[in-house]
């Protein structure tokens, strides 16, 4: 009799535990998706740059942010900062190429990356975060399912660094000292003679935007651009040296877009005895303006990429990633500049005046020009 009744009890434990296997083998898909998304938490990201670091306190670091605010809400996420050291396009392919096989997720802010479509097609489970760039063509493929490839209005941006320093020079002599004749440099340097331009035709102001001889800048196309251009977005030395030049010209504002390289720049402007301003980009740069007891930021022109780095990795955590090449606009509030309060130097005049373009931005009513929108900084729509 007790041995009838351990078999029996045997086979309920049987029949027990085959139903919950089966339970398990017909869980709903929504349940499977959500098991894959807790995974995906995990994720592993890397950042491959230019040589200027994710700590140049400008647009590398403001993509590295970008990660940071993610990982601060997924804990379970780890982020690798690879620093690329020539800058050089096929290197900075290959930097990606060296890692590419242990991380989930590869971000690379810069134009030099736009050949790693070629890495994306041999490594289609991985994710690539491009910022500056489209992807390169693969034969006739432009598109790719897992490139997301970010660009923004730069040229909206340095329109606002533009008015700002023409509503506001007292030499009526401004200037922009930029890195690498890359699209998205010569954007914020069209779109800011843009902005002189429109503040010299609608407020009646007589400002020249100053370029010293030997710094033009050569775009992607071979077409000079003219500016000044230092050659390099890690050279601050050569940043200094443009940044003194320009001061001695008599430009008493100079919007800086040159990376690493506009360290200098902001060091010349602290050293000199003039009264003179820098405009920051990319970010918010007035805690780099400290001197003594002034500072020496007007405001910054700013992508607010951060931002746009972290909406892109949520997307591959919430499963709604789509590849794509996408240009961010003001109308997403993804290009402007600061005027929170205690972070500017900006008169309420200006900043009035400022405002009020930048609506005229967002509508579309004004469209600075920009490097290959066919627009010029003497001719473009809203001047």
């Amino acid at each position: 009799m007790e041995k009838n009744t351990k078999k029996f009890v045997m086979i309920l434990f049987i029949a027990f535990m085959a139903a919950v296997l089966a339970a398990c083998g017909n869980k709903s898909a929504t349940e499977n998706e959500a098991e894959a998304g807790t995974g995906e938490e995990g994720l592993k990201i890397a950042i491959v740059t230019s040589p200027s670091g994710v700590d140049d306190g400008s647009f590398n670091e403001d993509n590295y942010n970008g990660i940071l605010s993610f990982i601060e809400n997924h804990p379970t996420a780890t982020v690798k900062a690879v620093k690329e050291e020539t800058g050089d396009p096929a290197a900075a392919v290959q930097a990606v190429a060296d890692i590419v096989a242990d991380y989930d997720v590869i971000v690379t802010p810069g134009f030099q990356f736009a050949g790693v479509s070629s890495l994306a097609v041999e490594n289609p489970d991985k994710i690539f975060i491009l910022n500056d760039s489209e992807p390169a063509p693969v034969g006739d493929q432009k598109d790719f399912e897992n490139i997301y490839a970010m660009n923004f209005a730069e040229q909206e941006s340095g329109f606002f660094a533009g008015m700002a320093a023409a509503l506001e020079t007292k030499t009526n002599k401004v200037a922009v000292v930029n890195g690498i004749a890359y699209p998205s440099n010569v954007n914020y340097q069209f779109g800011f003679e843009s902005g002189v331009n429109y503040a010299n035709a609608v407020f009646g102001k007589n400002v020249e935007v100053v370029e010293l001889s030997g710094y033009s800048g050569t775009d992607v196309n071979g077409t000079d651009v003219g500016g000044n251009y230092a050659g390099s977005f890690a050279d601050p030395a050569t940043g200094k040296v443009v940044g003194n030049a320009l001061i001695e010209k008599g430009a008493d504002i100079i919007f800086v877009a040159a990376g690493g390289t506009g360290n200098g720049v902001f060091t010349a402007v602290k050293e000199a005895k003039e009264d003179v301003k820098v405009i920051g980009v990319d970010v918010d740069q007035f805690g780099e303006g400290v001197n003594g007891s002034e500072n020496i930021v007007l405001t910054s022109a700013v992508k607010f990429m951060a931002m746009n780095i972290e909406k892109a990795l949520n997307s591959v955590v919430d499963g709604s990633f789509k590849g794509g090449n996408v240009v961010l606009h003001a109308d997403t509030d993804s290009t402007g500049f600061i005027k929170d309060e205690g972070r500017h130097q900006l008169s309420e005049d200006t900043l009035n005046k400022m405002n009020e373009a930048y609506e005229l931005v967002k509508d579309g009513t004004i469209v600075p020009a920009s490097n290959f929108n066919g627009h010029t900084p003497e001719k473009f729509p809203g001047l």
